[in-house]
């Protein structure tokens, strides 16, 4: 009986541990285009920029009841040449040719305007996350210009805390999504296109 009972306090404590507290984690995310886009170019050179408009590489916690301690962070550095990568894809799939240093080109500058992570705050077990993205697009061709914000979200939830790599795919899902509503505006490819 004592053995079993001893048993019982142990997982109890474990359970109550691990809902208290949690690391800080580091994504690495992997954004990707996933749907094709429809080709309006015929192979013009466009200059293809990815900036970070954060204000910080924290998208927020993992909750619990020490929030302070379980922030959720992805670096620029990181994620910039990912979304440089991707951006470039979307130009040619779009039918034009990304082109750094042509002069007079039509230019695309796409901005990481936000990048959230949001678990409640009461209770000391994390069973869901709000996970959002949002790109800014700003074209530019001769005298037209056009700007598009285009955001996605996620509301998942959890049987127990989920861990890094559960959370470096929700977050590579949204930003994918974000970023392919970004390049399905048609706008952009014809007004690169002009």
């Amino acid at each position: 009986m004592l053995h079993r009972l001893l048993f019982g306090l142990i997982a109890v404590t474990s359970l109550t541990l691990v809902g208290c507290a949690h690391s800080p984690q580091q994504l690495s995310p992997t954004p990707k285009l996933t749907s094709n886009l429809t080709p309006v170019g015929q192979g013009q050179p466009v200059v293809v920029r990815v900036v970070d408009g954060r204000p910080s590489p924290v998208l927020g916690t993992r909750g619990g009841l020490y929030p302070e301690t379980s922030a959720i962070s992805v670096n620029g550095a990181d994620i910039l040449p990912k979304l440089q990568q991707q951006a470039e894809a979307a130009v040619r799939l779009l039918g034009f040719t990304p082109s750094p240093g042509a002069l007079n080109a039509p230019q695309i500058t796409i901005t990481l305007a936000e990048l959230k992570y949001q678990s409640p705050k009461e209770g000391m077990y994390v069973t869901e996350a709000n996970i959002g993205a949002t790109f800014r697009a700003d074209v530019q061709n001769a005298t037209r210009r056009y700007s598009g914000r285009y955001g996605a979200t996620l509301d998942q939830k959890f049987g127990m805390a989920p861990n890094q790599d559960t959370n470096t795919k929700l977050v590579s899902d949204v930003l994918s999504d974000a970023l392919t509503r970004t390049f399905k505006d048609p706008t952009i490819g014809q007004i690169l296109a002009q």
